[in-house]
């Protein structure tokens, strides 16, 4: 690969880490159980341009970044692990495929329900002390409400904003 090429790639995975940790902390609605946020944007768009593994590993450096600058609380490694699954699902399901909602589906499905609602119940019923069942209907709720902002906002932002910038088409490739 070209050294431009992999400067431009570098440079974008930089500012979509920076993007994510600005949505996450300053334009989100958070409580002790439930954030409610559009972080999961920028994390969409590193697995529409980059490999899984890129995507899972810049969600995960996002993720660390955020913690050491804006702490909001212990860390947890487990949260961690979840970025960086979502970040390898956004990457497998939506890579190299045509972005609209049909194809967004399952990868937010998987995020939604495996990575935000399973696993990162089971990190906060560790962190907090509290069983698993008791912290479940507000993540439901959550979820519920997650679901269909995914799947418009990660369709709209690509094919109306994101992939309209020419260096886009360039590295998505």
């Amino acid at each position: 690969m070209e050294q431009k090429s992999r400067t431009t790639r570098l440079v974008v995975l930089a500012f979509l880490i920076a993007l994510e940790i600005i949505l996450t902390r300053f334009c989100s609605i958070q409580t002790p159980i439930v954030r409610i946020g559009f972080g999961f944007l920028p994390v969409a768009m590193m697995g529409i341009l980059y490999e899984p593994i890129w995507a899972g590993i810049g969600y995960a450096a996002g993720d660390l970044l955020g913690m050491l600058i804006f702490p909001s609380g212990a860390y947890f490694p487990g949260f961690t692990l979840t970025a960086f699954l979502t970040g390898m699902i956004f990457g497998f399901f939506l890579k190299g495929r045509e972005i609209t909602w049909k194809t967004v589906l399952p990868a937010s499905l998987i995020v939604i329900l495996g990575c935000n609602l399973c696993l990162d119940t089971l990190w906060l019923s560790i962190l907090m002390g509290q069983g698993y069942l008791a912290l479940l209907p507000a993540r439901i709720l959550k979820c519920v409400l997650m679901l269909p902002i995914h799947l418009i906002l990660i369709p709209f932002v690509w094919n109306r904003i994101v992939s309209k910038i020419p260096f886009a088409g360039q590295i998505a490739a």
